[in-house]
């Protein structure tokens, strides 16, 4: 079984770089982010989706990843991010092929 690879670009201080990855290599954005990345602070709930320091823009997201649940909607609200649906946090975006193509800005805590 070969695996399709998923590709994200970064954007992080004006800097742009493509990340590849696959399904099952990395649970959720936030865990490739830090660890291709090297992030400090960065995801300090440990992807429970309430600290909102793994806040990112993402543009090109496709199917059921577009959608908010669990305690995002919440922890965004808290940071003034009400309606906003490109704002995410990375905790919260499973690596899957939704991903694929996707823009993402590392956005800096409120």
């Amino acid at each position: 079984m070969t695996r399709s690879t998923i590709k994200i670009t970064v954007l992080e201080n004006e800097a742009e770089q493509t990340i590849e990855t696959y399904k099952g290599e990395y649970r959720n954005l936030m865990e490739l982010l830090k660890d291709k990345l090297y992030f400090d602070c960065f995801g300090e709930c440990g992807g429970m989706g309430r600290c909102a320091t793994c806040i990112v823009h993402v543009t090109g997201l496709q199917g059921s990843s577009v959608k908010q649940d669990r305690n995002e909607p919440v922890t965004l609200a808290r940071y003034g991010y009400k309606d906003e649906s490109e704002i995410r946090l990375s905790c919260q975006l499973l690596i899957s092929a939704d991903l694929d193509g996707a823009r993402v800005s590392v956005l800096e805590e409120n």
